[in-house]
């Protein structure tokens, strides 16, 4: 028997990217055999992901087999086992931990390692040692623009695995340079998600043409922008702030508004800023997108006007449709580095890139310029671009 491999990111939460990895991996990989897991066992097949196993749990029964693990990309380099830990966990079991560790940094860490059952502290970069028969260890896409912000110990353990990897990719410049003056060499491609258009296009397209979406086209003819923030958005004076942008925006294009969740994970979307919002908004230019179903979110984006955002996965996902779209970076953010802003100067540079609340009205509108040829090119570009380092990391599993 060759090689096992396991594809191995946070695809144990909701997230929209997230849940987009492991689909992209698999249809690339065709009739190569791939188990998935994170760093708990999940289903996230009812919202159209994977159900995953526990990385630790599946070394264990792995014990004396050869393993390939390849990290499936996202911001996993700086993702710690508090936050890991409060992101797989159901909400009230979230927020009973949040109250009580949240001032002490070294209870977050204990707490978070204790229920992921783990002694890492950076639990979705995983070293060979967990295995008995380590192979091939890739990292593909990944995202880190942070890792300088972590303690000391957590970048030292990061570092130390990164090391260890027989290839290595990352999606930003950022990331790139950040790693080159620790001493490694990372290659430099798109995130995994480019690939979306081209691989699930016609599956998409038939989620556009059935029932959430349909439900926003119908209350907005003239078309509409697909429009999300997370939750740390919902303080009064940025929702103030938001809405009057937003509103007038939406009255000058004659477009609607549909709001949806990229991510129902602790900190990240959360409906009830959105109820806020739409309050404040004209009567019927805004409605609520209810649906969680990645493929469902997919297609709102695609048939969409545009796309106005905080997450990094909605713009890159309109980028694959050649649509116009626009990072919105919150206030608590202003001048510190940003995954949005890294990608977009990586990849997106002729494109409105990150702006503050002030500024999406006018940043929106210089998106929605029409530039469809451009696009389109840009789209092509990056897919050859991520298939040209798939190639490279495939032929290592053997």
């Amino acid at each position: 028997m060759g090689r096992q491999s396991i594809l191995f990111g946070a695809f144990d939460r909701h997230n929209f990217g997230d849940l987009l990895f492991p689909h992209v991996a698999a249809a690339m990989l065709g009739a190569r055999e791939v188990r998935f897991a994170g760093v708990s066992g999940r289903d996230m097949r009812p919202y159209g992901g994977h159900a995953t196993v526990a990385l630790d749990r599946l070394a264990e029964e792995m014990a004396g087999v050869s393993v390939n693990l390849i990290h499936g990309g996202g911001e996993v380099l700086t993702c710690d086992a508090w936050q890991a830990a409060v992101m797989v966990s159901p909400a009230e079991e979230a927020q009973r931990a949040i109250a009580a560790y949240d001032r002490d940094a070294g209870e977050r860490l204990r707490w978070g390692q204790q229920q992921l059952r783990t002694t890492r502290q950076i639990p979705y970069v995983a070293g060979k040692a967990l295995f008995s028969h380590p192979g091939a260890w890739i990292f593909c896409g990944v995202g880190g623009v942070e890792l300088m912000e972590l303690s000391p110990s957590f970048r030292t353990e990061v570092l130390g695995v990164l090391r260890q990897a027989d290839y290595l990719s990352v999606r930003d410049l950022m990331t790139q340079s950040l790693l080159g003056r620790e001493g490694i060499s990372a290659e430099l491609v798109p995130d995994p998600a480019v690939m979306v258009e081209e691989l699930f296009g016609d599956r998409i397209r038939r989620h556009g043409e059935e029932g959430a979406v349909v439900r926003v086209r119908s209350a907005f003819p003239k078309g509409y922008l697909a429009v999300q923030f997370s939750a740390d958005f919902g303080d009064d004076a940025t929702l103030a702030v938001l809405a009057a942008q937003l509103d007038s925006l939406a009255a000058e294009q004659g477009l609607g508004l549909a709001f949806f969740r990229a991510g129902a994970a602790p900190w990240h979307d959360d409906l009830e800023p959105y109820q806020r919002l739409i309050a404040r908004l004209r009567p019927g230019a805004g409605l609520i997108f209810d649906s969680l179903n990645l493929w469902d979110i997919c297609a709102l984006i695609a048939a969409s006007q545009g796309y106005c955002g905080s997450s990094l996965h909605g713009r890159i996902v309109a980028m694959a449709f050649a649509l116009p779209r626009l990072n919105v970076i919150h206030p608590s953010r202003a001048g510190r580095p940003s995954k949005q802003e890294a990608y977009a100067a990586t990849w997106d540079a002729e494109e409105p890139a990150v702006v503050a609340v002030e500024g999406v009205a006018e940043g929106m509108r210089r998106a929605l310029y029409p530039r469809k040829a451009p696009r389109r090119e840009a789209a092509h570009r990056l897919r050859m671009r991520y298939r040209q380092g798939f190639a490279v990391w495939e032929d290592l599993l053997t």
